[in-house]
């Protein structure tokens, strides 16, 4: 199972215009991180872009440079489930990403996370945001990137050295984790 997610990210003043955008949902002008987790938050892919590329786009993109990890995943292997949020479309990423490589299909499944109803929040006794413990595994990936000082705003004029950047700091994350073990 792979989780994913996006994460805008302010630019300072240092930052590229070329990897400068504006996210009209999330307020932000800078970078978007999309993050494709695995069960116990680990990185399995990771792409920087412009915060004005859409959560679908960002997530197509990132496929797509990763296409080689599909193609060589064998067809009798269960399908892999990708968990999503409400933030993405899978009707359109299935076209897309079909396009791309006719056979993806066949080795992955998109599913939407749940979404907590009011009825469900009440028997809770709780209003406003309530954690899902599905989607909770990313979003705690994304702020163990926050604990990196020089991730909280985007210092990197290229979104590649913003990808470095954030593969470096799981490198040091699983470094530590393998140390204490």
């Amino acid at each position: 199972m792979l989780l994913i997610d996006s994460q805008a990210v302010k630019n300072t003043c240092s930052a590229s215009v070329k990897s400068k955008g504006f996210c009209f949902y999330k307020s932000t002008n800078g970078i978007k991180r999309h993050l494709a987790v695995d069960t116990l938050g680990f990185p399995f892919f990771i792409h920087c872009t412009k915060a004005s590329v859409s959560d679908d786009q960002g997530l197509i993109e990132m496929f797509s440079k990763h296409i080689d990890y599909f193609q060589t995943r064998l067809g009798d292997l269960p399908k892999l489930t990708i968990l999503v949020d409400n933030g993405y479309h899978p009707a359109m990423l299935t076209t897309a990403l079909e396009q791309m490589y006719p056979d993806i299909m066949t080795k992955i499944r998109f599913e939407l996370a749940p979404k907590p109803t009011k009825t469900q929040k009440q028997e809770q006794g709780k209003t406003g945001f309530v954690v899902v413990a599905t989607r909770w595994v990313v979003e705690r990936s994304n702020a163990w990137i926050e604990r990196c000082k020089s991730l909280v705003k985007n210092f990197e004029r290229t979104l590649d050295n913003a990808t470095a950047k954030v593969n470096l700091c799981f490198i040091r994350l699983m470094l530590k984790r393998l140390a204490v073990n």
